[in-house]
């Protein structure tokens, strides 16, 4: 037998090798990995790669930013539109270090993204060249994997793993810094294969059945059971999975900020979303559920609260790809290892045919609190002055649920993912983990490349349109047709309100001014328009939804709106307040 299969690989046709540059092998991976656009921009480390790009343009569509963490951000966007993982190009130095926000926000938010930086000539590592900057040991605690390439034969190797570890189990960033040597090496390079298999990294745990069935005996036995779900649900293409666990259980459901859309906001068991500023039924009756389902979650702290009085009635079983997500937080009676495509339908086949009206009733019940208290004024307020919630709530009725909606970070983002609606999976991106202001105008590019079909639509607050307000430029250059809808309320709004709330209103350094920003895109010849008034707020938005390429809209809203509902920092999930009063 080990005779035969000696022969068998002597006889197996051997892969060709053509001789080519390390930067041609690296546009040879791009494109073996079905890569079709990357966003990038030059510099002298990585121009190598870049003059072998020059004759790959007919096949690689590259996107120049007008800043590395543009890019980042952007291949962000593109990869969660498109369930593809996005790709960058950096020099290095500067634009490498360019990098670190995103890659610490796609680490945190599970995007995957390969970002391919040039380097130094490897005889030059370690002398403080120009622009050398020591780009591993930088990014090794927001990458998923780095590696640093100095002979070209590696490329081809390198970049399938690249690919695999980015995009499998939970997904990642992955850094692959290029010394300039290595590019610019001829060596006779094999046919690209992409990898499959890496010897010390299993991204799929293995599925115990009997936790899986200790988990139905669980919820079969529950009065009360309540799910949440991220967007693990989302990653691992299991929205149906999802959907057909919940309808066949009949059991209540909430989402957190990133699994938002993974199922339509009207769904019957939806109960809309968790956190410090999701609904008051999810956040409070979690504290009353005797069996919390977790799916493709992180029990972060927005979402708990103080961990000391999260759930503790509640028997916790957690449905995660990672295992050190289970029990890192919050203790699982129960922990189903794998990738919910896979637990979610032998979960499914266990649990009996239920409904639960009573429980689910009481959510009803706070949903009508929360919109006597709340909703009813953020939606349709009696004052003169415009809401962030109104603005939200015409743009639901104008696109059907059915756009892209990219926030940027603050107020504008909780009150978009409270009230925007949506129909279709991949349509809520956000920077959830970490936060990071200037997200959204770059990932809105990206989401516009990842989802070319789909109207795309970015709400971003006057402080962060600032940090990033350069990628006008791009969307001048490539056209993509962007959608912009700067909610102005004159202040660092988030900020504001914390300071309004816990600190006597000390209003430090949260009063901001802001260029004219209908003349700021005017001059990237981008059409825009400001407004203030409700009786323009529809055709304003028409106009902007109608326009044949991108266009800004300013709506200026309340300096000092709040947003309400909020879990206090330091509070339970079970003390949230309606009401600046209630703090």
């Amino acid at each position: 037998m080990e005779t035969e299969t000696i022969k068998q690989q002597a006889e197996a046709p051997k892969p060709q090798t053509t001789t080519i540059s390390g930067s041609e092998a690296v546009l040879q991976a791009l494109l073996g990995e079905g890569v079709e656009t990357i966003f990038g921009y030059p510099g002298g480390a990585i121009m190598p790669i870049y003059d072998a790009l020059y004759d790959y343009n007919d096949r690689l569509n590259h996107i120049l930013v007008r800043h590395e963490q543009g890019a980042i951000h952007a291949a962000q966007g593109y990869a969660r539109t498109s369930g593809r993982t996005g790709v960058v190009f950096a020099t290095s130095g500067p634009g490498a270090t360019n990098l670190v926000t995103g890659l610490a926000d796609a680490m945190i938010d599970s995007t995957p993204v390969v970002c391919i930086t040039g380097q130094v000539f490897a005889h030059l590592l370690g002398t403080d060249a120009f622009q050398e900057t020591d780009v591993i040991n930088i990014t090794t605690p927001v990458t998923k994997w780095n590696y640093q390439v100095t002979d070209a034969t590696e490329i081809p190797g390198v970049l399938a793993k690249a690919f695999y570890i980015a995009g499998s189990g939970r997904p990642g960033p992955v850094v692959i810094d290029i010394t300039k040597n290595a590019q610019l090496q001829m060596f006779p390079c094999p046919t690209y294969q992409k990898c499959s298999h890496i010897r010390s990294y299993r991204p799929k745990p293995i599925v115990r059945k009997e936790f899986v069935e200790q988990a139905a005996k669980l919820i079969n036995e529950a009065e009360r059971p309540f799910v949440i779900f991220g967007q693990g649900v989302i990653l691992g293409n299991a929205e149906k999975e999802f959907i057909k666990f919940i309808e066949k259980s009949g059991i209540p459901c909430a989402w957190t900020i990133m699994g938002m859309s993974a199922i339509p906001t009207d769904h019957p068991l939806a109960t809309g979303m968790l956190g410090m500023h999701g609904n008051y039924g999810p956040n409070l009756l979690t504290n009353e559920c005797d069996v919390l389902i977790a799916v493709g979650m992180r029990f972060d702290d927005r979402v708990t609260g103080r961990l000391d009085k999260y759930a503790k009635q509640a028997k916790v079983v957690h449905l995660d790809i990672d295992p050190a997500e289970i029990d890192k937080n919050v203790k699982a009676a129960v922990p189903v290892w794998g990738d919910c495509k896979e637990t979610l339908p032998m979960l499914t086949a266990l649990v009996e045919q239920k409904c639960y009206p009573q429980w689910l009733q009481k959510f009803k019940d706070c949903q009508q609190k929360e919109e006597d208290k709340v909703i009813k004024d953020e939606l349709h307020p009696k004052t003169e002055v415009l809401t962030m919630g109104e603005v939200i709530d015409v743009l639901n009725e104008l696109t059907k649920g059915e756009a892209v909606i990219v926030t940027d970070v603050g107020q504008h983002q909780m009150v978009a993912c409270r009230y925007t609606h949506f129909t279709k999976s991949r349509s809520n991106i956000t920077s959830g983990g970490l936060g990071t202001m200037g997200f959204a105008l770059p990932a809105a590019i990206g989401a516009k490349f990842g989802a070319p079909d789909r109207t795309v639509v970015a709400i971003i607050g006057d402080g962060g349109f600032q940090m990033t307000l350069q990628e006008l430029g791009t969307i001048m250059q490539f056209q993509p047709n962007v959608k912009i809808i700067i909610l102005n309320n004159n202040f660092l709004g988030m900020v504001r309100q914390w300071q309004q709330l816990f600190h006597e209103k000390r209003y430090s350094f949260v009063d901001i001014t802001s260029p004219d920003f209908v003349q700021v895109a005017k001059g990237f010849s981008i059409q825009g328009h400001s407004i203030h008034e409700r009786d323009k707020l529809r055709s304003a938005l028409e106009t902007m939804l109608n326009h044949k390429s991108s266009y800004l809209l300013e709506v200026m809203v309340g300096k000092e709106n709040n947003v309400f509902p909020m879990v206090p920092q330091g509070r339970g999930v079970a003390e949230i307040v309606l009401s600046k009063e209630e703090v």
